[in-house]
C-alpha cells in the first residue's frame, strides 16, 4: 500500500456489479435456514433436491421453506425446475465456488 511513503490504491479486481452480486448472495446466505438448504441441496445426487425432500429436514411449513429456496434462487446460487407438481432445486456454478 505505501511505497517510499507515498500512497498507492489497492485494486479490488472486481467490478461494482460483480461485487453486488457477491454481497446478494453472502446476504442470502446469511440466514442459517438458507445455508442448511444449500447443503442440503448439495448433498443431494448431482447436486439437486426435490422441495418435497429439503422441507421435512427444516421443520418448517413447505409454504416457508419455498420462501427460502425462492431467495436463493433469485440470489443465483439455486435453479428451480419443475417436474410434475414438485419443484426441483439444483446448485449454480457460483454456489458450487462459495461452498467449497
Amino acid at each position: 500500500m505505501y511505497d517510499d511513503g507515498m500512497s498507492t490504491a489497492l485494486h479490488m479486481g472486481k467490478s461494482a456489479k460483480s461485487l453486488e452480486k457477491h454481497a446478494d448472495q453472502f446476504k442470502a446466505l446469511g440466514d442459517a435456514t438458507r445455508l442448511s438448504l444449500m447443503y442440503a441441496v448439495a448433498a443431494g445426487e448431482n447436486n439437486e433436491a426435490c422441495v418435497c425432500d429439503l422441507t421435512p429436514e427444516t421443520g418448517l411449513a413447505q409454504s416457508t421453506v419455498s420462501h427460502h429456496l425462492k431467495l436463493l434462487v433469485d440470489a443465483g446460487l439455486l435453479t428451480r425446475s419443475q417436474r410434475g407438481k414438485w419443484a426441483f432445486y439444483a446448485l449454480t456454478a457460483d454456489a458450487k465456488r462459495l461452498l467449497r
